[in-house]
């Protein structure tokens, strides 16, 4: 047999048996060169540990890329992770998690609208 139907076989039998860390990995090749989905997906999975060691500053990270782009859910997790001090290595400015959060809302997210207005009811109030 030749070399390359080995490395074909060993190829086959590892992505079902491997298939969290092969998915992230892939997913983390398009994260790097710019794809907002991946971006969030790659952010999920460190968030949840899945196929990745749990790390939320990099889950962080990656939903503030994707959220640079317009990524409404990734919009929705870096606010939530503001709101929770979970964005140590990530910096948002002033009034940046209402921003955050009306993007994720005018694209639907119900959840965001219910905490934007959350928020600016409890700002408003005496």
């Amino acid at each position: 047999m030749s070399a390359a139907v080995i490395t074909v076989g060993l190829l086959l039998l590892y992505i079902p048996l491997c298939y969290e860390n092969f998915h992230f990995h892939v997913t983390h090749v398009y994260a790097r060169l710019g794809y907002p989905n991946a971006q969030h997906i790659v952010g999920q999975r460190y968030l949840q540990g899945a196929g990745v060691e749990k790390n939320e500053d990099m889950a962080m990270h990656w939903f503030r890329q994707a959220a640079g782009q317009g990524h409404p859910h990734s919009s929705f997790n870096l606010a939530v992770g503001a709101l929770r001090n979970m964005t140590r290595t990530v910096a948002l400015e002033e009034g940046e998690v209402e921003k955050l959060l009306s993007v994720a809302a005018a694209h639907g997210l119900r959840e965001a609208q219910q905490l934007l207005e959350n928020i600016l009811k409890s700002r408003s109030l005496p």
